[in-house]
């Protein structure tokens, strides 16, 4: 039976391509590893690294909205806030004895 191969995963770095969206494939390419390697024994780092990258972009969202940019305001009221574009019309009966006008 062959003995299992020596990997030099630094987590560092695991977290580090994890933050920037990698995927465990592309992690196991980056280290020659398999891609079960990086799930079964590095999955708290990929998991940890996921969020830094996530909370890195908040981040930089917050900042371009600060600096006024309405695309980015508009996107996280709708993301963070709940607005949205669509106005609900409510269609109500309609009042008897009354006539429109054709404008």
């Amino acid at each position: 039976m062959a003995r299992p191969k020596k990997y030099n995963i630094d987590v560092d770095q695991v977290e580090k391509l994890a933050g920037l969206g990698c995927t465990n494939i592309e992690i196991a390419a980056f280290f020659g590893c398999t891609e079960s390697l990086i799930r079964k024994s590095y999955s708290e780092n990929v998991t940890k690294g996921k969020e830094n990258g996530k909370i890195r972009l908040r981040q930089w969202q917050m900042k371009s909205a600060q600096k006024g940019n309405v695309a980015m305001l508009i996107w996280l009221g709708k993301q963070m806030l709940g607005q949205s574009d669509k106005q609900e019309i409510q269609m109500n009966k309609p009042i008897d004895d009354v006539e429109f006008l054709d404008i």
